[in-house]
């Protein structure tokens, strides 16, 4: 195992640049996942760790070594793409055995590593089996094997659920993690997904156009967002964002429609605001407290109710664990827990606070 050091990584095409300055610290064993929407720059910058793109500026280090000029076979990594990536025309034993193969190893060896690398994942009945015979789960676990049998410094993963259907991906999820916990390997994850990357990761690193926006343990970024940005994107559903002016009191925020909004608890400012709140954090209540919102969707899911509204002329939505008997076009009583709400500038898109 190894750390990732990547220091003021850029990568230009010509006169474009993709990734701006990234720096970013992978520690020894860590489950650190790169987490942004499409275009932001993750998957450019996982295949230069890979060493799969060249990188115009920086360094990156494993295991405290500059690998910038290394060849990818020499880096010690193993990578899992999005497509898997296996031979057709070999069976599953001898797609995982394919890179120990090429590097020469007693048959013995590769006897031993694919057998353990099989029992690990479940795929012991299935090594004589071709790729076209499993489903896409199991062929997704054949190249994490491939991978896990090279016994690597760090596992490189990109987007690998993405093509598995939405209960496959919750199970993958559950194995890749459990996975990490038994063989402790340094592991940098890219998806487009935060659900994955809040229930897997160490660490988040939220990126968007070729820059790190945030980057913190999974709920150090849900419930301390530097910014509007990674506030919309960790978290679903959304944050809800209310634009308001602090009132001359400072006793809350003013939307349009008479109605105040509490502060956050220990925060000041003044002039115009962004409201932060997330809709888990809105519940029913009585008269004469919260404030109304006109409801226009109601999408029960059995466990929870999601209701979405609009309030002073801005769209809302609510999470809520009760169910309630409320329809298109009637009005709905909420509050808010202060604690739980955040202020942004509007102008900087930067937290309050």
């Amino acid at each position: 195992m190894a750390s990732v050091q990547i220091q003021d990584v850029r990568k230009a095409y010509g006169p474009v640049q993709t990734i701006k300055g990234v720096s970013v610290e992978v520690p020894d064993g860590s489950f650190v996942v790169l987490v942004g929407p499409s275009g932001c720059g993750k998957s450019t910058l996982l295949r230069m760790i890979a060493g799969l793109e060249e990188i115009s500026g920086g360094t990156i280090r494993i295991g405290g070594k500059v690998i910038n000029d290394v060849e990818p076979k020499n880096r010690d990594i193993a990578m899992v793409f999005q497509n898997y990536a296996l031979y057709p025309h070999m069976t599953i034993a001898e797609n995982m055995a394919f890179s120990l193969r090429l590097a020469k190893r007693p048959k013995s060896e590769i006897d031993t590593r694919v057998a353990e690398a099989a029992r690990i994942l479940g795929l012991s009945d299935y090594l004589e089996r071709f790729p076209k015979q499993l489903s896409g789960g199991q062929r997704q676990r054949v190249a994490m094997g491939r991978a896990i049998v090279r016994n690597p410094q760090v596992f490189l993963f990109d987007e690998p659920l993405s093509n598995l259907d939405a209960k496959l991906r919750v199970q993958m999820r559950t194995e890749l993690k459990e996975l990490h916990a038994r063989l402790k390997t340094t592991t940098v994850y890219v998806t487009h997904d935060q659900i994955e990357a809040m229930t897997m990761a160490d660490r988040i690193v939220v990126m968007r156009d070729g820059i790190v926006e945030q980057v913190g343990a999974p709920l150090e970024l849900y419930d301390h967002p530097a910014n509007l940005f990674v506030a919309s994107f960790i978290g679903s559903p959304s944050m809800n964002f209310i634009n308001g002016t602090v009132a001359d009191d400072r006793a809350g925020v003013c939307i349009e429609g008479g109605v105040t909004l509490p502060l956050p608890e220990g925060i000041t400012a003044s002039g115009a605001v962004t409201y932060g709140i997330r809709p888990e954090h809105l519940s029913v209540t009585d008269e004469g407290r919260g404030f109304e919102i006109d409801v226009t969707a109601v999408e029960p899911t059995g466990s929870e109710t999601f209701v979405q509204g609009t309030l002073g002329g801005q769209k809302i939505a609510a999470l809520l664990r009760e169910r309630v008997a409320v329809q298109l076009g009637q009005k709905l009583r909420l509050e808010l827990a202060a604690k739980n709400a955040h202020l942004f500038d509007p102008a900087s898109g930067q937290r309050i606070g």
